[in-house]
């Protein structure tokens, strides 16, 4: 994989010093989903983008996975001028009651359409990602991680998949001339995504027609990076690609929630500040622990990753990993949540039941639900018990905490099977 690739599954180590942005906030992300291609290739007579794929227009399958995104976009669909009501009528369905996709018509080459719709971005979105809707099957993770890249000071940041085919070079009539290295190839995808800047300078500048954006920001001077692509993006472009998409979406229809359980225990220390479900308790003896001891809060974490089959807490994150010396439980949460987007799923809910004779939970039990419910995007409820005196929690030695959590899959019933060998 080309250097600057970001991680597509798990991995135990990595730096967790970036926070998602705050979801209150006006959208400063937009993705051009470009649709106004003809598909001469796939053999219909109506364009690609409106073609049917396991029941639903292609268009629509694309704009699940954008909707599907951590956080809010704006999302401008370009579509050929004859189907701009079709394609209302599909931005609308796929919003699902929230904000519409602004629908513009295309222009007579994918450049001209990926300027129409740039022209229609709105004055604060600083970051634009561009996507074929005949890419339909990309994972919502694959959106997230070019938006991570592009945050991290990319000029241009492209999805792509390793080249494991034996290429050959070959003359006008079929012979064989030589052989290509694939070590230095990528199979590209999209979104591919840039800063607004940079992307409006290079299309304006553009004189000659190119297949993608990348090849349009290069040509202006600037460094494209690539990050791990999925293989779930392919383009549906041949009538062998359709049926590859509808055997995938087969596979997929019988995805059920997942349900996942995780129980964390901290004995009291007196040379620690209590932190317990994400709060700081003033006042309060701290709890042991590597990080901040925060039981309620790796309880959680081991919950869901459980559900989502990733292991848990120790075999992610370490016990021992200096890094994470005296971390909240806020930078877990927020982690795993990522991690279990990438496989597939989002939170639905979360139990959380602490167990202890201190602190007194019920003062702050709102505070502490709409704090987890904030970082996990879901419902948490938290409540509290004692033992009656028995055990260590009965005798004042620590705090216990059981948490349950339920996932479920992505983009209505779509999980990203993309980590399957």
């Amino acid at each position: 994989m080309p250097p600057f690739a970001f991680p597509t599954r798990p991995q135990s180590g990595f730096p967790l010093t970036r926070l998602p942005p705050d979801m209150t906030d006006a959208p400063d992300v937009a993705v051009i989903v470009v649709a106004a291609g003809s598909g001469s290739r796939l053999g219909r007579d109506m364009p690609k983008a409106f073609v049917d794929v396991g029941g639903r227009p292609m268009l629509e399958r694309a704009l699940e996975s954008v909707f599907g995104m951590r956080e809010a976009a704006q999302v401008i669909v370009v579509a050929p001028d004859a189907q701009l009501p079709v394609a209302q009528q599909i931005a609308v369905k796929a919003a699902a009651g929230g904000e519409v996709p602004d629908v513009v018509a295309g222009g007579a080459t994918r450049q001209d359409s990926v300027r129409l719709g740039l022209a229609a971005l709105r004055e604060d979105i600083g970051i634009v990602l561009v996507h074929d809707a005949a890419r339909a099957l990309t994972p919502s993770a694959q959106f997230d991680a070019v938006v991570d890249a592009v945050r991290a000071g990319a000029a241009g940041v492209v999805p792509g998949l390793d080249v494991v085919d034996t290429i050959k070079r070959i003359d006008s009539e079929g012979r064989i001339v030589g052989t290509v290295d694939r070590s230095d190839l990528s199979a590209v995808q999209t979104p591919q995504g840039f800063p607004r800047r940079i992307l409006e300078e290079a299309n304006a500048d553009a004189s000659a027609t190119a297949t993608d954006d990348a090849a349009i920001v290069a040509a202006a001077g600037y460094t494209v990076r690539v990050i791990a692509g999925d293989p779930l993006a392919f383009k549906i472009t041949t009538a062998w690609d359709l049926r590859r998409a509808h055997l995938q979406l087969r596979d997929w229809s019988d995805a059920t929630p997942k349900v996942g359980t995780g129980f964390d225990v901290h004995s009291f220390d007196d040379n620690a500040e209590l932190w317990l479900a994400g709060l700081h308790w003033p006042g309060e003896q701290g709890l042991s622990g590597h990080s901040d001891g925060d039981a309620g809060s790796h309880a959680i974490c081991d919950a869901l990753l459980a559900a989502a089959g990733l292991g848990d807490v120790g075999s992610v994150f370490g016990t021992s990993d200096p890094r994470f010396s005296d971390a909240h439980g806020e930078v877990f949460l927020r982690e795993v949540v990522r991690l279990v987007r990438l496989a597939g799923f989002r939170v639905g809910n979360v139990s959380l039941q602490l167990v202890g004779n201190r602190p007194k939970i019920d003062p702050r039990r709102t505070e502490a639900e709409n704090l987890l419910s904030g970082i996990l995007e879901a419902p948490v409820s938290v409540s509290a018990t004692t033992t009656d005196g028995l055990g260590f929690a009965g005798r004042g030695e620590g705090v216990a905490a059981i948490a349950t959590a339920l996932l479920v899959p992505l983009t209505r019933g779509r999980p990203d099977l993309s980590w399957e060998s």
